[in-house]
């Protein structure tokens, strides 16, 4: 017998599906707080949100396979955290809501809504300028699954698009893919830059007073990714030099936003709470429990996260 214990804000939805499923050969112990588990040592499976399992990791002895419910893991791939177990992610779950905000924030600037929405209130009759689709180059730094599903998305109602990746392999929906070692040439021409980057040593500061210095004036960073990408007072230094427009922030390298960051009173600075992309349980469960399968049949399972890579 399997023991799986659920450690997720979410756990009594989880809980709930799992009864349901009736899966072969497992016994459920559902919790929101892992101070709430009496005994970690019978659990050989865990399921669960990243920053709740990571406290738990050192006590549960025989654990064989974490997981997670987030398709960030870098509370689970940090220095000194036992890696004798297999890690699993979350993949093609999070592409179709990051391209939603994505979208949203490109044609709420372009279109100008919130100075349509001022001009309404002052009852004045100010038709305001937009630029086409075609006419907007979007370049997006990261091109796992969440940016190539953007990229398709963006694609679809005619963006010009560019891309960054470690290798500069190709994508199909781009007009050119830049490798790790041309930053430079990818940052200098689009007028959004979409960050879709994991949080790894190498995209660490990836954003900073150098690379800012790269990108247009007229330019817009959006972060969908992770918050260590942007090094986030190099930021409010360029915005308020004029070194780029703005930005569309939903994630930071400290959670939540601390009041005091100069960043929540820029005026071209639009900050959202974490989330562009939320893990709707219903979406989570349908890959634990192919991946369950798999484990049961000692078969590869899918979205196997590598520690060293974070991803």
């Amino acid at each position: 017998m399997n023991k799986l214990l659920v450690l997720s804000v979410d756990a009594p939805k989880y809980a709930k599906l799992l009864q349901a499923a009736d899966l072969p050969f497992l016994e459920v112990t559902a919790r929101q707080n892992p101070h709430n588990v009496p005994d970690f040592s019978d659990y050989n499976i865990i399921l669960g949100d990243p920053g709740l399992v990571s406290p738990a990791l050192g006590s549960v002895t025989d654990l064989e396979w974490v997981q997670s419910t987030w398709a960030g893991v870098d509370d689970l791939c940090g220095k000194g955290l036992r890696r004798d177990y297999l890690l699993t992610g979350v993949k093609d779950v999070f592409g179709p809501a990051i391209s939603e905000y994505v979208l949203a924030y490109i044609f709420a600037n372009e279109r100008q809504i919130f100075t349509q929405r001022d001009n309404q209130l002052k009852h004045q009759w100010s038709p305001l300028p937009y630029r086409r689709c075609s006419d907007i180059l979007v370049g997006i730094a990261g091109l796992g699954s969440i940016g190539r599903h953007l990229a398709n998305s963006l694609r679809q109602l005619g963006f010009q698009l560019s891309g960054l990746n470690r290798s500069g392999t190709s994508c199909d929906a781009m007009q050119k893919v830049y490798s790790g070692t041309n930053v430079r040439g990818f940052l200098e021409q689009p007028d959004y830059v979409v960050l879709t980057l994991p949080d790894t040593q190498e995209t660490d500061g990836f954003i900073n007073a150098e690379t800012l210095g790269m990108m247009k004036n007229t330019s817009v960073l959006i972060n969908v990714g992770r918050g260590n990408a942007i090094d986030e007072m190099a930021l409010v230094s360029a915005i308020n030099n004029g070194i780029i427009a703005g930005a569309v922030l939903d994630v930071f390298a400290s959670e939540p936003l601390a009041q005091e960051s100069p960043l929540w009173d820029l005026p071209n600075v639009l900050i959202t709470p974490h989330t562009a992309a939320t893990s709707f349980p219903e979406d989570i469960f349908n890959i634990f429990v192919e991946n369950y399968r798999r484990y049961l049949d000692r078969a590869p399972m899918l979205n196997v996260v590598d520690f060293e890579l974070g991803y």
